[in-house]
């Protein structure tokens, strides 16, 4: 690690820690003694307010109150953070204006010639979801829901929740407590354990009306909530093994709770067991598309009758 990098990588593991020794240092970024304190001198010297303390157990802490000096960015990091950047264009994500200030504040941080870089990488580079004709063209649907942010920022006070969602012609509201809040083919999802039916509910935000905090004399606790959920799990009926070219189109895209594992040391081999819900008729559609998806590199140790009479009637459309 270069000198500038190592500098900087210690200066945040000390902002993180109300006190840190010599000796700390010395083990976490494996450097000598005569290094560390050498390093920690620039530091002292670039602004950053240590205070030593003297005794056999003595160290350093951060003056409180004390303002910080300026972060720096290696080349690397800034080409980190624009890749990043671009990377989120057109995804939904949410504080879109906070990403498009930050954006623009690191813009105005770094050199002229570290901007010529970073015009030419927008110029090169294309992602998913990039207009290649205009790469700097935002789509229509960046813009997150309008709630997603307010969830976001509740979800950081409290995990019990009052949500409220448009069914068909009517408005529906359930007392939840949320376990996850993920994003899955193009969709932010609230994954919630239901508190009055006492069950696992996924809800889309798209369908959100309203959130906010469930107030309630009693909360159920968190590890009475995954004891029930742990109870209900359901049993197997979907196990496949995996071939090689199959793998790889797994890690292109693969539902969210499906994991696999593997089953050699070279993760050539490897097999998956889940539950499908075959009752409900968009899982059921969404497992069959990806099971064609995954190719012929598998096998099939067990499968629920509803996926292989979905799987025979979709193959019989192109081969009637």
């Amino acid at each position: 690690m270069k000198k500038v990098e190592r500098i900087n990588v210690i200066m945040r593991y000390i902002n993180n820690r109300a006190h840190f020794t010599i000796s700390e240092i010395m083990r976490e970024f494996n450097i000598s003694r005569s290094t560390a304190i050498r390093d920690i001198r620039e530091i002292e010297a670039m602004g950053m307010p240590l205070v030593a303390e003297v005794g056999r157990d003595g160290g350093y802490f951060v003056m409180n109150n004390s303002v910080l000096p300026t972060v720096r960015f290696t080349d690397t990091e800034i080409k980190a953070l624009f890749i990043a950047f671009m990377a989120t264009r057109n995804q939904q994500l949410p504080y879109l204006k906070s990403r498009h200030s930050l954006a623009e504040k690191l813009l105005g941080l770094i050199s002229k010639n570290q901007q010529d870089d970073l015009v030419l990488l927008n110029q090169i580079l294309l992602f998913e979801g990039t207009n290649p004709n205009n790469p700097d063209l935002l789509d229509l649907s960046d813009l997150p829901h309008p709630l997603l942010e307010k969830l976001i920022q509740i979800i950081l006070l409290d995990s019990y929740l009052l949500v409220s969602i448009q069914e068909e012609k009517e408005i529906k509201s359930y007392p939840i407590y949320l376990l996850h809040l993920y994003r899955e083919k193009s969709l932010w999802l609230i994954e919630g354990f239901d508190l009055e039916e006492e069950k696992r509910r996924i809800i889309s935000v798209d369908n959100l009306t309203q959130v906010e905090r469930f107030q309630t004399k009693k909360n159920v606790s968190k590890k009475k909530i995954l004891e029930q959920l742990s109870k209900q799990e359901e049993a197997t009926n979907l196990v496949l093994e995996l071939g090689p070219k199959a793998i790889a189109q797994f890690k292109k895209y693969h539902p969210l709770k499906f994991s696999i594992a593997y089953t050699n040391p070279y993760q050539t081999t490897a097999i998956l067991k889940t539950f499908i819900h075959v009752d409900q008729a968009e899982e059921l559609n969404e497992i069959t598309n990806w099971l064609l998806f995954l190719g012929n590199d598998i096998t099939v140790r067990e499968m629920p009758d509803a996926v292989i009479d979905a799987l025979q009637k979709r193959l019989n459309l192109f081969c009637p």
